[in-house]
């Protein structure tokens, strides 16, 4: 008799159990994990969504202001995601796992020699076609050797951009940062006045 109760118990605890599965809210998703996504290669794929993160700036270093050879001769629209922006402005680091996005779009149609056009607003410089993307992310354990970022190159030519890259060597991307902008978190806070201004 008491072999069965203990049966009969048992069973009705699984049963219990099924059904409060049933009607248990799903898991919601970490907030603060990282937008980067590696691939079983240590690849970073390419981030999706960016262009609806906050936008903090677009430097320019055009060609015809350069002698015709400027390392960056497009605007460079630079994305971070609003949690990001947040902790930046709190604390004055980015927390571990922020991307930041820098897409990078041609002057659009120059007309003067020094790369400028004239529009309805006036002469200036305009955005063109995108031609390129870079990505960094903060992992301090994973990029330790570049200050805990990792720079990625996902092709510096129009659309479509590569779908993965492999981590930049220090020397294509890092070293920049190093040497320039190490006290600001490896960040060119100087030019995204939402940051420079905290």
């Amino acid at each position: 008799m008491q072999k069965h109760f203990v049966t009969v118990f048992v069973g009705l605890a699984v049963v219990a159990a099924g059904l409060m599965a049933l009607h248990t809210k799903p898991v919601i998703a970490d907030t603060q994990s990282s937008s980067a996504v590696f691939d079983s290669a240590g690849k970073l794929k390419l981030p999706t969504g960016y262009r609806r993160w906050i936008f903090v700036g677009a430097p320019l270093t055009p060609n015809a202001l350069n002698n015709g050879n400027a390392s960056f001769p497009e605007y460079h629209h630079v994305y971070i995601e609003g949690r990001n922006v947040d902790a930046y402005l709190k604390t004055g680091a980015f927390p571990e796992g922020t991307v930041i996005v820098k897409e990078l779009t041609r002057v659009l149609n120059p007309t003067f020699p020094d790369g400028s056009r004239t529009e309805p607003s006036g002469r200036g410089y305009f955005n063109g076609e995108y031609n390129g993307i870079d990505v960094t992310v903060k992992d301090s354990k994973r990029f330790a050797k570049t200050n805990g970022w990792g720079f990625f190159t996902f092709g510096h030519h129009p659309l479509p951009y590569a779908e993965t890259a492999a981590e930049s060597p220090i020397t294509e991307c890092g070293s920049c940062h190093v040497t320039f902008v190490a006290k600001t978190d490896m960040t060119w806070v100087q030019f995204y006045p939402l940051l420079r201004d905290k």
